[in-house]
């Protein structure tokens, strides 16, 4: 993180790390926060510093073209996906990124495999694509509510596996971030969607009845993490109870990610430049 030394100082723990495969999470109330993470003030501050790089970084991210970075978003309901969509992906052009949003499956979907909708929407190279939900709730919503009996989920751990690796080998970059919130915390936003009209039409009957089903829902993205976790495709849990920490954390992510690609603008090719010579 490039910046004053004591903001940096301030900044240098406040990151993600993957998780690491076949690894056991834990998912309670203290992972929901980053102890160590500075005031708000900073937080915000540096962010801004973290899209205005990555608006920059973008051009020759597209223009490199060599790769496609997609960032899968998983999350509770009032996780904060939305938000996050709008404050991070705001720093980009939008011609260059792609969000795709995932509900239920309709009838035509549901007569192909599970991630034939998906693969019809991961970004192309140079582009930029956010799943706000993803194939993965067919291994959390399938299994918590019991849509499709156990034979059918399990086996979709091994076809994640493949899908995404399949993805990392032809130049899809996969980052997935779990937005991880407490008990207190989601209720909290529930109350207020109740009482904002610009947001009380986002509260549904399913979100109470998810709500109940609180610790299947743990274990089923326990297991996620442990099982799909990958160097190809690596999760990273996101503490999300505090949104200035979480739109940092992702926006940090997303800038090493591009930093570690050696991105480069294309060379013009000699013909046009020589073609090119005599225009003024």
């Amino acid at each position: 993180m490039k910046g004053n030394g004591a903001t940096a100082g301030l900044l240098n723990g406040v990151r993600l790390e993957p998780v690491p495969p076949g690894s056991e999470v834990a998912l309670g109330n203290e992972a929901a926060r980053h102890a160590g993470a500075p005031d708000k003030k900073t937080l915000e501050a540096a962010t801004r510093v973290l899209l205005d790089r990555l608006a920059d970084m973008q051009d020759v991210f597209q223009a490199d073209g060599r790769h496609a970075l997609l960032l899968i978003l998983q999350g509770r309901d009032a996780a904060g996906k939305d938000g996050l969509i709008k404050t991070v992906y705001g720093a980009f052009n939008p011609t260059g990124v792609r969000v795709a949003a995932f509900g239920p499956p309709t009838p035509l979907e549901l007569r192909h495999d599970f991630l034939w909708r998906v693969h019809q929407v991961v970004p192309p190279r140079g582009m930029i694509g956010v799943f706000n939900r993803s194939h993965y709730e067919d291994v959390l919503a399938v299994r918590v509510r019991r849509l499709a009996p156990e034979a059918v989920w399990r086996g979709r751990f091994a076809q994640i596996n493949d899908f995404e690796a399949m993805l990392h080998a032809n130049g899809v970059i996969v980052r997935k971030c779990f937005l991880h919130i407490s008990q207190d915390e989601q209720r909290e936003r529930l109350l207020a969607r109740l009482d904002d009209p610009r947001k009380n039409w986002k509260f549904r009957l399913e979100d109470l009845k998810d709500r109940d089903r609180w610790d299947a829902y743990t274990a089923a993205y326990r297991e996620v993490l442990a099982r799909c976790s990958s160097a190809a495709a690596p999760w990273y849990v996101v503490p999300a109870d505090d949104k200035p920490v979480r739109n940092y954390l992702v926006a940090r992510l997303l800038v090493e990610t591009l930093e570690s690609l050696e991105l480069a603008y294309p060379i013009m090719n000699p013909a046009v430049r020589a073609a090119a010579g005599d225009f003024r």
